[in-house]
């Protein structure tokens, strides 16, 4: 029998998860498969109960909505996760338990590891967004030690989410809109800072109104980073480039992530020497 993963959401049909594992179990030569699978919240716990007794299921990568929503149906959930408050990667555990850790966090900062090496003497991110995306993210900037700007359209919600996930620091909570309109904020010297701004939201995704960000509000050599992956170069990028500001775009977190749960599904590294072929797979 073939071993076999899944990554499964409502809706699912978008996913690239199966173009990217299945790229790498071919370079690896592992007889394995990885499938979409279309669950909804109801079926949720039947799916979870019926994959955890097949002896050739390796795990599953969760998307939304159920990110939250699987945490009670597992008898385990790393440190990571738990903080979080979010799980994004199924595999057997101990017993057949099911565990559950999430690698969207580490995902995120793979692209930024050059810059998080180097020593600054101020970081600060602006994160456009309070969904399930966001919650990972905040985590993980508040670990590398940058001040957070949260945004959306709910600032309690905002406020909340820095409370619960970057409880240390002196974060700020603001109306989406407040970076929409232009202004004259005069930055001092940013020499030795780093500065990021990311688009957490699903605007600037096919079929949805783009970001309205405007770059008066970010400094001089602030990387932009999103995480949208369709299209792939998003308005929101065009726009940084055009001001001189690197761009860093949604397969980088999509592909980091997934190096991760790829490694628990199928018990050794994806061969990342491939990558630029990859992505050149996920972009036609």
């Amino acid at each position: 029998m073939t071993a076999v993963a899944h990554v499964i959401g409502d809706p699912i049909a978008q996913s690239k998860s199966p173009l990217i594992h299945g790229f790498w179990l071919k370079k690896l030569g592992i007889d394995a498969d990885y499938k979409a699978q279309h669950v909804l919240g109801q079926g949720l716990e039947g799916y979870l109960a019926r994959q955890g007794r097949d002896p050739e299921w390796r795990g599953c990568n969760v998307t939304m909505p159920h990110k939250q929503a699987v945490i009670e149906h597992l008898a385990d959930v790393d440190d990571v996760a738990s903080r979080i408050g979010a799980v994004n990667t199924i595999y057997p555990g101990p017993d057949r338990g099911l565990a559950g850790t999430n690698t969207d966090a580490a995902g995120f900062l793979e692209p930024l590891r050059e810059e998080l090496a180097q020593t600054h003497y101020f970081r600060m991110a602006r994160i456009l967004g309070t969904g399930g995306a966001a919650r990972a993210i905040i985590f993980a900037l508040a670990q590398e030690g940058f001040t957070l700007v949260v945004a959306g359209r709910d600032t309690a919600k905002a406020r909340a989410l820095l409370d619960e996930l970057a409880p240390k620091g002196e974060h700020h909570a603001v109306h989406i809109a407040h970076f929409a309109e232009p202004t004259d904020f005069a930055f001092d010297d940013r020499e030795g800072c780093l500065d990021l701004v990311v688009n957490a939201t699903s605007l600037g995704m096919v079929g949805n109104m783009p970001l309205a960000f405007d770059w008066s509000h970010a400094p001089p050599g602030s990387i932009a980073y999103d995480i949208v992956t369709s299209p792939i170069d998003t308005p929101f990028l065009k726009s940084a480039r055009e001001r001189g500001h690197r761009a860093i775009d949604g397969f980088a977190m999509l592909i980091g992530q997934a190096a991760i749960a790829f490694e628990k599904f199928f018990g050794q590294s994806p061969p990342r020497q491939h990558d630029a072929e990859l992505m050149g797979i996920l972009s036609a």
